[in-house]
């Protein structure tokens, strides 16, 4: 079997599907080692991040929920292993006992900041190697792929 014969047998969407989900693996598995010296998941960090776009303005589970990657998160065990860490509060709504509100601490701020040093290094080592045009025509290209 020679080249010609191997590129007509391959099946190009099978192809790009296996690449992106192993690529998307890669990431995860190497960003999660990153984490592990902060004894936070991937989740957990996802959790903190988003309550501090928030500046200290409460979120609720559903707001939480809606943010994560991870759409199969259990964000009721994520926030309470969170909050044990004291990098988060949770209190009852006063007005309405069935709403939750969490926001991240103070420690739970400076933990974020940290790591996000850390984050942004591993950003720019995974696209080290792309000029910034390819970088664009990547993100506008898996945009695509999810917008069908």
């Amino acid at each position: 079997m020679n080249k010609d014969d191997k590129k007509e047998e391959l099946n190009l969407p099978d192809y790009t599907i296996a690449n992106i989900l192993q690529t998307g693996n890669w990431m995860n598995e190497t960003f999660s080692d990153h984490l592990k010296q902060f004894a936070l998941s991937i989740q957990q960090f996802q959790v903190l991040r988003s309550l501090k776009k928030l500046n200290n303005e409460p979120a609720d589970l559903q707001t939480l929920q809606a943010e994560m990657v991870s759409k199969n998160s259990n964000t009721t065990r994520l926030v309470e292993k969170l909050r044990l860490k004291g990098l988060i509060t949770r209190f009852q709504n006063e007005e309405n006992r069935r709403k939750v509100e969490i926001r991240i601490t103070e420690q739970g701020l400076e933990l974020l900041n940290e790591i996000e040093v850390i984050q942004k290094d591993f950003e720019n080592e995974v696209v080290s190697n792309l000029s910034e045009k390819e970088i664009l025509t990547l993100n506008k290209l898996l945009i695509k792929i999810r917008n069908k």
